[in-house]
């Protein structure tokens, strides 16, 4: 993401941004970024204008012009890579009235400008993540069983579902042959779906992860059939290539694959990695140290009070509420946290682990020591 202006004197202050998004990460930094209701969002758009004659006939065409719409609604899709936005226009012009509905279509490469009323300091740690280039560390993840593949590019917030391949691999018989020239069909399928799909130059490393010896056997394909072929792309690669085992080939198994050490070991520096690696900390804790582990507002924010949050998981998703009380509580919560010394690892609910926070309310908390007593802490300011 690209900062090309920014009037905001403090935080929790009125002002503006104007951001251009390059990457995926970047529209889905810029879904979060966004409050119905309160925002205003300045873009170019294309508008449809009917033009009547003297006669009564009428003519249409399509006009790009600017906008500025109160949002009331935002929606972020995946595949297309799009961000949208629903509301009524606020400033009058030649094209367009004041108080019409608009949708506006925020997409790469597009600038536009946000406006709000406070810009707290989520929404600051927001900007200052996307515009830092560091970030990026794309991993390439294709998890597979016989007759199923997910390929997917994670990147620093969000995960994205490049192909899913689903073929019928019959079943090993003495003399028959079917199984085989299935398997390799399928094989080709993937092979392609990679190479259609990744820059296998920019990803970090590529992860191949199945039950039992499939991921050995298409390794071992992609090795071979890249020569043959030449495709450079592949054989200038192959060492970015790392095989694991999972129990399945559905997209969920990403999650056990970032888990295994071998992949960790590529992986340990990047932002995505980190959160795997303090997530699974807290579900061991969970069983081994369970007066150490706490999920739910309530209880976090009663060891908050206590002084004994050494490190905080909390999902995006908290934060995007419409009510903005209840916003503010997961803010103000966050603030705290890091006042009294303690780390925040805030996970995108478009990754695997972010979606496994939120079937624990999404937020949890690892305590620097054991509060057996906790839920007999009484506290004057609970939400």
């Amino acid at each position: 993401m690209k900062l090309l202006q920014k009037n905001i004197s403090s935080k929790d202050a009125f002002g503006s941004v104007k951001l251009l998004p390059e990457t995926a990460d970047d529209l889905w930094h810029t879904y979060n970024l966004l409050q119905p209701e309160t925002d205003l969002v300045l873009c170019s758009t294309l508008r449809k204008v009917i033009n009547t004659s003297a006669t009564g006939s009428t003519t249409s065409k399509k006009i790009r012009t600017k906008l500025k719409i109160c949002v009331s609604k935002v929606d972020f899709d995946p595949k297309s890579l799009q961000v949208r936005i629903s509301g009524k226009n606020t400033v009058e012009s030649k094209y367009i009235r004041m108080g019409a509905h608009h949708t506006l279509t925020l997409e790469l490469g597009r600038d536009f400008i946000i406006e709000k009323e406070c810009w707290d300091q989520i929404y600051l740690d927001r900007i200052e993540e996307a515009c830092n280039p560091e970030r990026q560390a794309d991993i390439c993840g294709l998890v597979m069983q016989p007759g199923l593949a997910h390929l997917c590019l994670v990147t620093g917030s969000i995960t994205i579902t490049k192909a899913k391949i689903e073929m019928a691999i019959p079943k090993k018989r003495r003399d028959s042959s079917n199984h085989s020239k299935a398997l390799v069909k399928f094989f080709d399928t993937i092979y392609y779906a990679i190479l259609q799909q990744v820059d296998l130059n920019k990803v970090k490393c590529v992860i191949c992860a199945s039950p039992g010896y499939l991921k050995d056997d298409f390794y071992s394909f992609i090795v071979e059939q890249s020569v043959k072929r030449q495709d450079k792309s592949f054989i200038l690669n192959k060492r970015k290539f790392v095989v694991c085992k999972t129990s399945s080939g559905h997209k969920y198994a990403l999650q056990e694959a970032f888990g295994n050490p071998c992949i960790f070991s590529r992986i340990n520096e990047t932002k995505f990695a980190k959160e795997i690696k303090v997530l699974n900390l807290f579900m061991r804790m969970i069983d081994k140290e369970p007066d150490r582990a706490y999920y739910g507002y309530n209880d976090v924010f009663k060891a908050n009070s206590e002084l004994a949050v050494h490190i905080l998981l909390v999902t995006d998703g908290l934060f995007l509420n419409s009510d903005l009380l209840k916003r503010k509580k997961y803010v103000s919560l966050v603030e705290s946290v890091r006042e009294n010394g303690g780390e925040v690892y805030i996970l995108s609910v478009m990754h695997v682990s972010g979606k496994q926070l939120q079937q624990v309310s999404g937020v949890a908390a690892i305590l620097r020591y054991p509060l057996p007593d906790l839920y007999q802490i009484e506290t004057d300011t609970l939400a």
